[in-house]
């Protein structure tokens, strides 16, 4: 399990963390999550 970080896509806030198995390591992950900077939903991608 490796430690991730996620952040909006639209105002590049890191708001979440999240793990990530060793499957899916070399695909970068995307979840879409509520933003309290932005006040919505927006797509948030993983950080290196």
């Amino acid at each position: 399990m490796q430690k991730t970080t996620l952040a909006c896509t639209i105002c590049l806030t890191r708001n979440y963390t999240t793990t990530k198995s060793a499957n899916d390591q070399h695909k970068r992950l995307q979840i879409k999550k509520y933003c309290t900077t932005c006040g919505k939903h927006t797509l948030h991608a993983e950080t290196r």
